[in-house]
């Protein structure tokens, strides 16, 4: 860190921000290494199934551009699944009902049937990876990651504090 940021960033909490920045990327690794081991799917595709099966968008399926802000991934990568799931059979792009030129991306009814078919799987992996929670817990951390995804949206590093780094 450049000494006039040192200065003015303290240096414990410096470390507290550093650590939890560290166990996030922990924690996101081990979601996706233990959602490909016990249920033999990315974290994305769970993201996808589930975003899809929503009910108040179930039958007329979203648009790309709105499902990569709802799952907050790039393009690239929701392309890459998207293709994927497609060749499998379990989403299909269809007509918007808004504008007959638009595609949305649905599920199929394979698509369906693999959510339900897994949903014993989730409360499973829920269920264990949560035992040491109490509900309220599980409540605060709902919310303390919500501030931390809209304080994460907000970043604007300004560049000239790049250059004197």
């Amino acid at each position: 860190m450049h000494d006039s940021n040192a200065s003015s960033y303290d240096q414990s909490l410096y470390s507290i921000h550093n650590r939890l920045f560290f166990r996030l990327f922990q924690t996101g690794n081990s979601l996706d290494r233990q959602c490909l081991k016990e249920l033999g799917i990315s974290p994305v595709h769970w993201s996808v199934l589930g975003a899809l099966s929503r009910p108040d968008i179930k039958n007329t399926g979203m648009s790309f551009s709105d499902l990569t802000d709802y799952l907050g991934i790039s393009r690239q990568s929701l392309d890459n699944v998207l293709k994927r799931l497609e060749r499998e059979g379990i989403v299909q792009r269809v007509t918007a009902s808004h504008d007959k030129r638009a595609k949305n991306v649905a599920l199929t009814p394979l698509g369906h049937q693999n959510w339900e078919d897994l949903q014993d799987k989730f409360f499973q992996f829920y269920s264990q990876a949560m035992h040491n929670f109490v509900f309220d817990d599980a409540v605060a951390l709902i919310h303390l990651l919500n501030k931390l995804n809209d304080g994460l949206k907000q970043i604007k590093i300004n560049p000239s504090d790049q250059d004197s780094q």
